[in-house]
């Protein structure tokens, strides 16, 4: 299946299939695949439907996934996502997939904090922030393991202004043991660059679209089997890039992009990825 019919298909899903929910939400002002740094503010609230697809030499994944999201304080945010699964893969990499949204069949909960934030001048801004998730899975073989709860913790900090963003962070999902048996964990790495240009800069009613470039860099480890480690190799190593696009329109938003793979240095067992889609779509209330 092409890179276009796989736009089409989610698209379709995104904006038929889910009609009757009358307010949807992206995940924020920020990047689609990279760690990000923004928080709500006090009280908001953030209803999020995104469509998803990961591509392999095996096949592809198709699922949707759906965030709420609200704001304790303005550095405190709690997040819950559920998914949808279409069509899944039988040995579908291990990832996180959206910055806020594991790409599996897993149920997760969030708290995002930012602490630290310093605004140095008219729209401009150094922050950080951490992320603590604990996940429940909705199947129960994954890859030909049996797949338990799982924990994950990131940290990302960057700059943001109205013209230019930059962000970097990295995480770690750690997947407890179930019935003796044990997904290996994921470390992962990220950094994105976007661009509003000066066309954009107007307020509402003037549409806002900004451009990012991002990387996502994941080392996924060993299976254990009946308690042994499953030594297929080293370590996975993983880069894929891609260009994402956020579009702003009062309250409403969308944003949809891509990734490739750049580098993939796998184990015996793993797959090699072809693409990465998704497209949300955003309400803030």
């Amino acid at each position: 299946m092409t890179i276009s019919k796989v736009f089409f298909r989610i698209i379709f899903i995104s904006f038929f299939g889910l009609s009757p929910l009358s307010t949807l939400n992206a995940q924020g002002h920020g990047s689609l695949y990279g760690l990000q740094t923004p928080t709500l503010a006090k009280g908001g609230v953030d209803l999020n439907v995104a469509g998803m697809s990961l591509g392999t030499e095996e096949g592809s994944s198709y699922m949707m996934r759906y965030l709420f999201s609200y704001g304790i304080t303005e550095d405190l945010q709690v997040n819950l996502t559920t998914p949808t699964m279409i069509e899944r893969l039988d040995n579908a990499p291990r990832t996180r997939g959206n910055s806020n949204m594991p790409a599996n069949g897993d149920i997760e909960a969030s708290l995002w904090y930012r602490f630290f934030s310093d605004a140095f001048g008219v729209g401009k801004r150094f922050e950080s922030t951490a992320i603590l998730s604990v996940s429940t899975p909705t199947d129960d073989v994954r890859g030909q393991v049996n797949v338990g709860n799982s924990i994950h913790g990131a940290i990302s900090t960057g700059y943001a202004s109205r013209t230019w963003y930059a962000w970097i962070g990295g995480g770690y999902q750690y997947y407890f043991e179930k019935d003796n048996e044990q997904l290996g964990d994921l470390p992962y790495a990220s950094a994105v660059v976007g661009y509003r240009p000066d066309i954009f800069m107007g307020d509402y009613p003037k549409p806002d679209w900004r451009i990012f470039v991002e990387s996502l860099a994941e080392f996924p480890g060993d299976n254990k089997y009946l308690g042994q480690q499953d030594f297929t190799g080293s370590r996975s190593k993983k880069l894929l890039m891609g260009p994402s696009f956020l579009g702003l329109y009062g309250a409403w938003g969308i944003s949809f992009g891509a990734l490739f793979p750049v580098v993939q240095d796998l184990t015996l067992s793993a797959v090699k990825e072809k693409y990465r889609v998704s497209v949300n779509l955003s309400y803030w209330l």
